[in-house]
C-alpha cells in the first residue's frame, strides 16, 4: 500500500506500510505536498538484535519484535484454557483516506482479531486517534489493554506533565526523558485531581512561546494511563489508554471495544501553539458555546450561592441575594447544595432528588420566579451519581449502591469506605440508571432551570457490578446519562464539577458546557490552576469566580482587583455573599462586571498568549483578538501578575508577545486605575513608569522585542492592560 500523508495547520502525519503493518514514520512539522521515496528511511540493523528493522507500529507488537509497551494486550479463552493468542500478528489489510481522515484496517486471521484505526487531523492541527478491536474468533477474548501511541522526534528530550490535589489542581512538573517508561496512572474511577491533563515532550528548555513540543491528552473520564516509553534504540513513544480492571472487558465473538480518543498536537512555537490547536478544535464544534461575536450566546456572569449561604437555604435570604446580584449585573443565579429532601449537611439526602417540602412548601418556583423576573437565568446544583446511606433511595434499594461484592450491603456484601459520607449509585444497573434519569428529567421538566452544576465528589474505588470491576461500564453509563438529558433538554447547559477539577477531560467536555477548575477561589492559587488548565481547555469553558475577600479554603486575603483580574480570564462569576459588598468596593465590583461584559467576546474567542517572562515572580498572559483579512488583530487584553516578591528591585522592561509586528497599538492600564479602592495597595513605587498615567503607542514588533518598563507591583496584585489597534 502507498503511504498516507495528512497535512493541516503546519503539521504533517505520514503513515507507511512498508513493513506490512501500519507505522507512523513522521508526526511533526509540515513536510510540504511531495514526499521522497521513503526507502531512504530504512534503519541499520545493529549487532545482537533482530535481523530486520523493527517497526514502531501504529499498534506496537511483540510479533514485530517491539521491545517496548505493546499496543494490544489480551488473550483468548477456549475450552476452559486461558492465555491463548497472547501475541497477535496484525498486518495492514486496507487503508483509505477522506479529506484529512485516514481509516486503517489491520488483522490477524489466525488469532481471530482485527483492529480498525481512525486518524483525523483537524483543521487547526489537532490529531485525533482511536482504535476499535473486533473479536473475529469463535471463543471469548479478554482484552487487557488497547493503547493509542504516537512517536516523537529524537530531539524531544524533556517531559512536562501536570499533577495536583484538591484545591491545587493542574500544577506542572518537568523531567528529562530517559530510557524506560514514565507512567501516570489514574485509578480514581474518575479523571482525578492528580491527573495529567496534558503529557508534553519537547526540545530542551521548551517554554510558552519557543521550542518544539509534541503533546497528548486522553479523552476519558475513568481509570486510565498516560505514558512515555523510550527504548534502548533511542525511539520514544507517547500515548495513553483506558486502564481496565480484571476481566473488565471480555469480547464475545464479533464483540468490539473502542478506545477513548487520544488527542495530540505538535507545535514549533512552544506550548502556546499546542493550546491553539486544542482551542481551534473546541471552537469548531457545532455544539460549542460561541461568543456573541460568533453568532452565539455570550457566557453569562454567574453568581453561585455556595460560599454565600452554604446549606442555610431560606427563601427570603436567597431573594435578597438575587436582588443584590441583579443590581450588580449578574446574569445567572445558581442555587447550590441543600435544596432537596433531608439535606441539612453532607451526611444525608443524596439520591433523593425531590425538592424538600419542609424548606420549599411551594417548590422552587417562588425562587425561580424571583430570579427570572430580575432578568437572570436560574441554575441548580445536583450530584446524580452519588448516594448517602441516610436517604430514602438507599433504604429502598440497597442493591443500587456500588460495592465490590455481588451481594448488596443489606445481604452481607461489603461496601467501599465512605468519602464525604457518600457512596456511588450503580448506573450500570438499568433500574438505578432509569431512576436517576427520571428524577433529573422531572426537575428540568417541572422547573424553569437553564443550567445544572453537576457535581461528583468522590473517587470510584472498589467499583463493581455483580461482583466484577465495572468502572468502564459506569463511565459509559454516566456519559449516556448526560447525553440523554441533553437530548431531552437541549437548552440546558451543564457544568462538570468533581470536587472542583477532578473530572476535567475531553470525554466529559463533549457532554458539558464548562468545567469547574477547582473548589479553591483563592486568586493566587487560581493563577496557576487556570493557567495550566488553559493549556488544553479554552477560557470560555473554565469557571473562574471572585471569592470572598478572605478565601474560605486558604484563609488568604486579597484585594478585589487581584481576585477580579484573575477571574476575568475564564467564564466569569462570583461565589460570595454580595449583599455584604457596599460603598466603593461595590462600585469597583460593578465596574469589573462591566469590564468582563465589554471584553468577554475577545477573551472567549481570542488566541491565548502566555509570555516567557525571565522574572519568575511575574506572569504575563492575555487574549489577542482573532485576525481578520480586513482588520488584522484589532485588540488584546493582558494581565501582568505579581505572585511573590522579586529578586530585582524593579521589573525592568517586559515584552508583550502575540500582537501583529507592523500594526500600531495604544497600550493603557485599565485596572486598577486612580480612584479604585485597591489602587494604592497595588503599587510599591515612588514614581510610576512614564506611560502608566496616559498610556503609550508602539507597534507590535517594538512591544515584542523591546518591551516597556512595568510598574512595581506588590506581591499578589495584578495590572490589567488593554491594547487597541490604531
Amino acid at each position: 500500500m502507498d503511504p498516507l500523508h495528512l497535512r493541516s495547520a503546519g503539521t504533517s502525519l505520514v503513515i507507511s506500510f512498508d513493513s506490512g503493518e501500519a507505522e507512523i514514520i513522521h508526526w511533526g512539522a509540515d513536510l510540504g505536498s511531495t514526499l521522497p521515496d521513503l526507502a531512504i528511511l530504512g534503519e541499520p540493523v545493529p549487532h545482537s538484535a533482530i535481523d530486520v528493522t523493527v517497526p514502531a507500529g501504529l499498534l506496537p507488537q511483540a510479533s514485530s519484535s517491539w521491545r517496548g509497551r505493546p499496543g494490544l494486550r489480551g488473550h483468548r479463552i477456549a475450552d476452559g484454557v486461558s492465555g491463548l493468542d497472547f501475541s497477535p500478528r496484525l498486518r495492514a489489510v486496507a487503508a483509505r483516506t477522506e479529506g484529512n481522515t485516514a481509516v486503517i484496517s489491520q488483522a490477524d486471521p489466525e488469532a481471530g482479531l482485527s483492529v480498525e484505526s481512525t486518524l483525523a487531523l483537524h483543521d487547526g492541527g489537532l490529531l485525533e486517534l482511536r482504535h476499535t478491536v473486533t473479536n473475529d474468533g469463535t471463543t471469548p477474548y479478554q482484552l487487557d489493554e488497547l493503547a493509542t501511541v504516537l512517536p516523537v522526534a529524537p530531539d524531544a528530550v524533556e517531559l512536562l506533565d501536570l499533577t495536583g490535589r484538591w484545591c491545587r489542581e493542574n500544577h506542572p512538573q518537568r523531567r528529562a526523558i530517559q530510557q524506560g517508561t514514565w507512567v501516570r496512572t489514574g485509578r480514581h474511577g474518575r479523571t482525578g485531581h492528580d491527573s495529567s491533563l496534558l503529557l508534553a515532550a519537547g526540545t530542551a528548555g521548551f517554554g510558552n512561546r519557543h521550542g518544539k513540543v509534541w503533546a497528548t491528552h486522553l479523552a476519558w473520564s475513568g481509570n486510565h494511563e498516560q505514558f512515555t516509553d523510550t527504548l534502548g534504540d533511542g525511539r520514544t513513544m507517547i500515548g495513553g489508554s483506558e486502564l481496565l480492571g480484571p476481566a473488565e472487558v471480555i469480547l464475545e465473538p464479533q464483540g468490539t471495544y473502542t478506545t477513548p480518543s487520544l488527542f495530540a498536537a505538535y507545535s514549533d512555537r512552544g506550548l502556546d501553539g499546542i493550546s491553539e490547536a486544542f482551542y481551534s478544535w473546541f471552537r469548531s464544534r457545532p455544539h460549542h458555546v460561541l461568543p456573541s461575536a460568533g453568532g452565539g450566546k455570550p457566557r453569562p456572569v454567574v453568581l453561585n450561592t455556595w460560599e454565600a449561604v452554604y446549606f442555610d437555604h431560606n427563601l427570603s435570604t436567597l431573594i435578597e441575594l438575587a436582588d443584590s446580584a441583579a443590581e450588580l449585573g449578574v446574569e445567572r443565579f445558581v442555587l447550590d447544595d441543600g435544596w432537596f429532601r433531608g439535606r441539612r449537611d453532607d451526611h444525608a439526602g443524596l439520591g433523593d432528588w425531590y425538592v424538600d417540602e419542609s424548606l420549599w412548601p411551594n417548590g422552587l418556583t417562588p425562587l425561580i420566579d424571583a430570579v427570572t423576573l430580575r432578568g437572570m437565568e436560574f441554575g441548580l446544583w445536583v450530584e446524580p451519581e452519588m448516594v448517602n446511606l441516610d436517604s430514602d433511595v438507599a433504604r429502598a434499594h440497597p442493591e443500587w449502591i456500588v460495592g465490590p461484592a455481588a451481594l448488596s450491603h443489606k445481604d452481607g456484601g461489603r461496601l467501599p469506605l465512605e468519602w464525604r459520607n457518600q457512596h456511588i449509585i450503580n448506573l450500570v444497573n438499568p433500574e438505578a440508571w432509569q431512576y436517576i434519569y427520571d428524577r433529573i428529567d422531572a426537575l428540568l421538566t417541572e422547573n424553569n432551570i437553564s443550567y445544572l452544576k453537576w457535581d461528583q465528589n468522590r473517587d470510584l474505588l472498589e467499583h463493581g457490578h455483580a461482583g466484577r470491576s465495572s468502572v468502564h461500564e459506569q463511565t459509559l453509563a454516566a456519559y449516556r446519562l448526560f447525553d440523554e438529558l441533553k437530548k431531552s433538554h437541549p437548552g440546558v447547559e451543564i457544568e462538570s464539577c468533581s470536587s472542583g477539577g477532578a473530572r476535567v477531560d475531553l470525554g466529559i467536555l463533549e457532554r458539558t458546557d464548562r468545567i469547574w477548575a477547582s473548589d479553591c477561589n483563592d486568586a493566587l492559587e487560581r493563577q496557576s490552576i487556570q493557567r495550566w488548565t488553559g493549556l488544553v481547555v479554552p477560557p470560555e469553558l473554565v469557571g473562574g469566580h471572585i471569592g470572598p475577600t478572605t478565601s474560605h479554603t486558604t484563609a488568604r486575603t486579597h484585594d478585589l482587583s487581584f481576585r477580579a483580574i484573575t477571574a476575568l480570564f475564564g467564564h466569569f462569576g462570583m461565589e460570595w455573599d454580595v449583599r455584604q459588598v457596599a460603598g466603593a468596593e461595590r462600585e469597583d465590583l460593578k465596574r469589573f462586571i462591566a469590564l468582563f461584559k465589554e471584553h468577554r467576546d475577545l477573551i472567549h474567542s481570542g488566541r491565548m498568549v502566555r509570555a516567557d517572562v525571565p522574572d519568575e515572580s511575574l506572569m504575563l498572559h492575555g487574549a489577542v483578538a482573532p485576525e481578520s483579512p480586513q482588520t488584522g488583530t484589532t485588540a488584546a487584553l493582558f494581565a501582568l501578575v505579581s505572585t511573590r516578591t522579586a529578586f530585582a528591585e524593579q521589573p525592568g522592561k517586559v515584552t508583550i508577545p502575540g500582537l501583529e509586528p507592523d500594526r500600531t497599538y495604544r497600550m493603557e492600564a485599565i485596572s486598577p486605575v486612580p480612584g479604585d479602592s485597591d489602587y494604592g495597595h497595588t503599587f510599591t513605587q515612588v514614581q510610576p513608569p512614564a506611560w502608566l498615567a496616559d498610556g503609550a503607542v508602539a507597534n507590535g514588533r517594538f512591544l515584542a522585542e523591546v518591551g516597556v518598563p512595568m510598574p512595581i507591583l506588590n506581591p499578589e496584585h495584578a495590572l490589567l492592560l488593554r491594547f487597541t489597534a490604531l
